[in-house]
């Protein structure tokens, strides 16, 4: 019975979070249509580092660029703003925990876009505890 399941690709993961995406509100999506979404099994050395990691498995996900309210007309040659989302560290964090990989995915997705819309880590905890009290969607919530 378990012979057959096997852990999502880097292409089959890539493909849920760009299922996630398609399905969250237009009025996000439209604000995402310049974000670029790469999903890597894990962050490199340098992000580590940035990022004051203890293990390579402390990353699921990565908000890279300047968040919408923070850019400029002035802005010249600059970068589009990338999601990374880390496989390994995403289907570890799955195995530890009782929650649908699909669910996790959402979560890790969810959060990255809310950095590129200029949201901090604060805000977001805020915005997923008033979800979990009202029962809505996070997604939904702003």
């Amino acid at each position: 019975m378990w012979t057959p399941l096997k852990a999502p690709s880097l292409a089959e993961l890539e493909t849920m979070a760009r299922e996630t995406l398609a399905r969250l509100p237009a009025r996000f999506r439209d604000l995402c249509a310049d974000v670029v979404l790469r999903v890597d099994d894990f962050p490199t050395d340098d992000v580590l580092d940035e990022m004051d990691a203890e293990t390579e498995f402390d990353l699921l996900g990565l908000f890279q660029g300047t968040a919408l309210p923070f850019r400029s007309n002035d802005d010249t040659g600059r970068l589009p703003n990338m999601v990374w989302l880390y496989r390994r560290p995403i289907l570890d964090y799955w195995a530890e925990h009782d929650e649908m990989l699909g669910d996790v995915v959402r979560h890790v997705l969810i959060h990255e876009i809310g950095h590129h819309f200029g949201l901090s880590d604060e805000d977001m905890a805020e915005i997923e505890a008033e979800a979990e009290e009202t029962g809505a969607d996070p997604a939904e919530a702003h």
